[in-house]
């Protein structure tokens, strides 16, 4: 553990609970997604349910929509987390959370059945990312410089 915290600062303990609070507000959004298949009445596996054969397809389709962009974005998330953080853990954690938190309104606003609502809150999640990427650049940069 010694050299954990000698590698690290800190403050990079703020970087991992974030991306734990997004593990939960995943889990979340799967569950709203199960919910979902109960209510519209798409067993599974079906991944997207068809309009000829579900009234309320496009209920269920939004629901699933915004849980699996957020599931398409992960991945990138994450590595620029964990990276950026690195070496601006504080900057980090606040991108991540404004990342988490407008991730939640993308799902909220596109769970309505209008896509178009995902986009009240939701658009700011790039501001986010855009953040993470310029912190992991610098750290990239600081590596080879070093």
């Amino acid at each position: 553990m010694a050299a954990i915290t000698e590698f690290l600062p800190k403050e990079y303990g703020y970087v991992v609970l974030v991306l734990v609070f997004y593990c939960f507000l995943n889990l979340w959004m799967g569950f709203q997604v199960g919910g979902a298949r109960k209510r519209y009445n798409v067993p599974y596996p079906t991944l997207y349910a068809i309009e000829s054969e579900n009234k309320d397809a496009k209920l269920f389709n939004c629901v699933q929509r915004g849980h699996q962009n957020s599931l398409e974005y992960m991945p990138m998330y994450f590595i620029l987390m964990i990276l950026g953080g690195m070496k601006h853990p504080c900057i980090s954690t606040g991108l991540g959370l404004l990342y988490s938190v407008t991730r939640y309104f993308y799902f909220k606003g596109y769970a309505t059945g209008d896509p178009m609502k995902r986009l009240t809150i939701g658009k700011y999640s790039f501001l986010g990312l855009i953040g993470l990427m310029i912190c992991t650049i610098s750290f990239g940069v600081t590596l080879i410089r070093a």
